[in-house]
């Protein structure tokens, strides 16, 4: 008799993390997927957001209009308390614009109405584990790359949102990038960075936005640039794994970025 193992079927994660996403993007659970090791899951739920197409098309620039849809009841209720009756350990919400459109206090606002449909689960979304990271990392002086599909009134919302919590955005804007997500990679959006932001010297800079293809610039831009690289799905992951008391799966992921060997503060925690 031989002892063969069994091909691993996904069942034994010891941490599954929910992500509500676009129904047409698949940039969230891709990204998360690639980031998190194998003992962790990832498992999407998703709204019809307006200014998506079939196939993943958009416009040049996404409608504001949509933006604040999205997060609008009841369909992010329903979505969030569907994907929180799973035997999941933490949820997070993969969009980043609603956050730039409703400030602070809106934000604030949504995380308090999305209480009763977690089942006591811990939530975070891009904005909010941003920040997290910013803390985290000691970063006040930060810029902000935002998809080519957001205009600049909506990056300039971005930098307003930051501002209100104390952050010192020193640029901000979308990147100069075909307005298509599959367009970007890894190379020419380090090289926007690399051209237009480094010379602000920044602590730490946040490419929003989570459909945007961002998770393999950060290791090489950090050792090349020499300030913190934080995008939209490498921090939702961060913050969702300390969220659901998985700090040493965190701590074990050592090629997206130095976040991973942060700890939040507060709580953050």
């Amino acid at each position: 008799m031989t002892n063969a193992t069994s091909p691993t079927d996904g069942w034994d994660a010891s941490t599954r993390i929910g992500v509500v996403v676009p129904h047409a993007d698949v940039g969230p659970e891709a990204e998360l997927q690639a980031v998190a090791p194998a003992s962790v899951s990832v498992h999407g739920s998703r709204i019809h957001f307006a200014a998506m197409r079939a196939g993943g098309e958009m416009d040049e620039k996404i409608p504001h209009d949509p933006v604040r849809a999205f997060v609008e009841p009841p369909y992010l209720d329903q979505a969030v308390e569907l994907l929180a009756a799973s035997p999941l350990h933490a949820l997070t919400l993969g969009f980043t614009s609603s956050s730039y459109v409703l400030k602070a206090e809106g934000e604030r606002e949504l995380y308090e109405r999305l209480r009763p449909v977690t089942r006591d689960l811990p939530i975070t979304g891009t904005t909010k584990a941003a920040r997290a990271a910013f803390d985290a990392l000691g970063a006040r002086r930060i810029a902000v790359v935002n998809p080519p599909w957001f205009d600049d009134k909506l990056s300039g919302q971005g930098a307003d949102y930051f501002r209100e919590f104390g952050y010192d955005v020193v640029h901000h804007g979308p990147c100069g990038l075909p307005s298509d997500q599959k367009a970007i990679t890894p190379d020419n959006l380090s090289q926007w960075i690399r051209t237009t932001v480094a010379e602000h010297r920044p602590d730490a800079v946040l490419v929003a936005g989570n459909g945007i293809r961002a998770v393999g610039t950060i290791k090489p831009l950090e050792a090349e640039l020499g300030f913190h690289v934080v995008t939209a799905n490498q921090v939702i992951l961060w913050h969702a794994l300390h969220l659901a008391g998985a700090a040493d799966t965190a701590y074990g992921i050592e090629d997206y970025g130095h976040l991973f060997a942060t700890t939040p503060k507060g709580e953050d925690a």
